[in-house]
């Protein structure tokens, strides 16, 4: 079960009603729960009443019509769309165009797995990236991960406090941000979010894992880089849209979300990641059951308690639907309480 984290149990302030949502791993949830009035804005009430756990992000990070039928896609979902089933057939040029990995990612992850290599001159390895080397140090001073209450102010230092496997897990971490290169504007709103989803998810598998905690992050953490491209071909779309066209449909969030994770595991495949991620990755894409194989039901887990989490903060579940999805990921709500309040810090 879930390692302890605090020790002290913290109140979560619970946020505004909202409908049941259409799907959520096929399982029934019971009764819709009808809507408080006047608890949020006229503007923001199309939103809130029409949250889809099983497509999230695009329900946190888009307007969502409050009257979905389903079936209607705009043009730029339909764009978006087409292109999404064109880079199923070619993730190669995803990979190399849309969504390259750093290829220093493999290198230092072997690295830094190996005892045996040289300590200096794995640090000197690091060090010549001065980038990389702040951004692991910016990491290890963060409260999601800051131990004590002194900053660590080098490498060296990071890696007397912290260990080599906790080192290995920033460097990678910050090696696959790179990824992310998008404008601070659309990052600020959108890469943002699914970037800290993803960190949720890999420190949760890891948290999770009884086995291989290391390999359960960086699946964690690569879990969605499906998402990452489809935000990229997005954020192109956005370009040549109409005026005020959003990806709000109902549609538009399930096929992105069924089609991501398959997207996932072909970039896997295709970067030569191990063969281990491609087969947990292809575990996850099967969105009609829960995985029961391997590190993929970790992953599963850890991926659902963030998005309770990240719609919990965001005021958009009720107190009753919220025990139900903890229901699912075999949480009580105390487990649920400590594990919320570190991901906030995220």
């Amino acid at each position: 079960m879930i390692k302890s984290i605090f020790n002290k149990i913290f109140n979560v302030r619970e946020g505004a009603v909202v409908q049941r949502p259409k799907s959520f791993t096929q399982t029934d949830l019971g009764k819709p729960v009808a809507p408080k009035p006047k608890q949020l804005p006229a503007e923001e009430t199309s939103t809130i009443l029409s949250v889809d756990l099983a497509a999230l992000f695009y329900s946190l990070l888009f307007s969502v019509r409050a009257k979905d039928v389903g079936g209607v896609a705009n043009n730029l979902e339909r764009r978006v769309i087409r292109e999404v089933e064109s880079a199923l057939t070619s993730p190669d040029v995803i990979a190399e165009t849309v969504l390259k990995l750093p290829s220093k990612v493999l290198e230092l992850d072997k690295k830094l797995a190996d005892p045996a290599f040289d300590i200096k001159e794995l640090l000197a390895l690091i060090e010549r990236d001065p980038v990389l080397s702040v951004e692991v140090l910016k990491l290890c001073n963060s409260p999601a991960f800051k131990r004590g209450d002194r900053d660590v102010t080098s490498l060296q230092q990071a890696l007397i406090q912290l260990g080599r496997e906790q080192l290995r897990r920033f460097v990678t971490s910050c090696l696959v941000r790179e990824m992310l290169d998008i404008k601070p504007i659309y990052f600020r709103r959108f890469g943002a979010e699914i970037w800290r989803h993803s960190m949720q998810v890999a420190y949760l598998a890891s948290e999770l894992s009884e086995e291989d905690s290391d390999t359960a992050f960086l699946l964690g953490l690569l879990h969605d880089v499906g998402k990452l491209a489809i935000f990229k071909m997005l954020l192109d779309a956005f370009v040549q849209a109409e005026p005020g066209e959003q990806p709000n449909s109902w549609l538009f969030r399930q096929v992105m979300t069924s089609k991501s994770l398959t997207l996932s595991a072909l970039l896997a495949k295709h970067w030569q990641l191990p063969k281990a991620f491609e087969i947990e990755l292809d575990r996850l894409a099967n969105v009609t059951q829960r995985p029961m194989d391997g590190l993929a039901p970790v992953v599963w887990q850890a991926n659902i308690i963030s998005e309770i989490s990240m719609l919990l903060q965001a005021e958009r579940l009720s107190p009753e639907l919220l025990n139900k999805l903890l229901e699912q990921v075999m949480l009580d709500r105390d487990e649920f309480e400590q594990l919320h309040q570190k991901l906030q810090q995220f």
